[in-house]
């Protein structure tokens, strides 16, 4: 029988526990994911006891709480704090979500925070999504057109224009992606819930003049088909949207286009 281990480098250890404000009363604890690779030192679990009469009533504002009054060093990723710009994409209470749009006191008991699953760290709780941006790249995700442009704007009806809902919508999180089995062990092959959807969106918009050019490079055992519809990439969209449908209609116009 194969026994399977990680390396010791990369088992997770317990880390430090930061003192408790005095004479708190709403206190909420969290577990927080730690690596620094320029260190040599393994990742470990840093426990912070937070008042959360003291932030907002998001995962990001404890966040933020802890890095500006507690622990400087924690290093995450943020920007709109409006779930719009998926910058504080992270694994939240064991499931992928975006931490400004998360409430704190949504999760009972101590909250566990890492980073997304199955990418290299960079540093505590960002991720390196260089693979992840390049497929957004190679999906060529703007307008591409032979006809001349017009003076004024590229229209389309209101039924063309109600196709795009539930596509354009993405704000690239990457919390599908890393969410998806497939993509965790095809990678840097399977293109990924994320931009198959982003795809998709430029398939089917009646302005867009690429259909074929963009089914052509799509049409791959691994892009496009490693999909198996597991789910996941719904389960966890922070918008609401459904990735896998996307990926289902993109292999129907492949089978409708050779019948």
């Amino acid at each position: 029988m194969v026994e399977l281990a990680l390396p010791r480098n990369s088992e997770i250890r317990k880390g430090k526990t930061w003192p408790k404000p005095v004479g708190a009363k709403k206190l909420k604890v969290f577990k927080i994911y730690r690596y620094d690779p320029e260190s040599g030192k393994n990742p470990s679990w840093d426990t912070y006891t937070v008042d959360t009469a003291q932030c907002g009533p998001m995962v990001l504002d404890a966040l933020i709480h802890i890095k500006n009054d507690i622990d400087p060093t924690l290093a995450f990723r943020r920007s709109c704090r409006e779930g719009v710009c998926g910058s504080c994409s992270m694994n939240i209470g064991g499931r992928n979500t975006i931490a400004c749009t998360k409430g704190h006191d949504e999760i009972s008991g101590a909250i566990t925070i890492s980073p997304l699953p199955h990418l290299a760290v960079m540093k505590d709780l960002v991720p390196d999504l260089t693979n992840f941006y390049a497929q957004h790249t190679y999906v060529q995700p703007y307008l591409k057109t032979t006809t001349p442009e017009p003076q004024k704007e590229w229209k389309q009806s209101e039924g063309d224009r109600k196709k795009l809902d539930g596509l354009y919508e993405c704000i690239m999180c990457a919390c599908c992606s890393t969410a998806c089995p497939s993509y965790w062990w095809n990678g840097d092959k399977f293109l990924g819930p994320a931009a198959l959807l982003q795809a998709y969106r430029w398939i089917i918009d009646s302005r867009d003049e690429a259909t074929g050019e963009r089914l052509d490079d799509l049409e791959d055992p691994f892009k496009l088909y490693r999909c198996h519809t597991i789910m996941n990439c719904a389960q966890v969209c922070p918008k609401g949207l459904n990735p896998a449908k996307a990926i289902a209609e993109i292999k129907k116009l492949m089978v409708e286009r050779v019948t």
